[in-house]
């Protein structure tokens, strides 16, 4: 994962995510990636799935 904080309390899942951060072009070159799990990831230990990409258009 990059730039992807994620934390569970209870029933409550919480995602941090700094906006000012920049990786690059996406693959396609359209965007700026700001933060990705880079596929699905499994939520704590919980059986929930989570695919997450916070992006920008170039």
């Amino acid at each position: 994962m990059k730039n992807v904080d994620m934390q569970v309390e209870g029933n409550i899942l919480t995602i941090k995510v700094d906006l000012s951060k920049n990786y690059g072009p996406s693959n396609s070159g359209k965007s700026f990636v700001i933060a990705t799990t880079e596929g699905n990831k499994t939520v704590g230990s919980t059986d929930c799935k989570i695919g997450l990409n916070v992006y920008k258009k170039m």
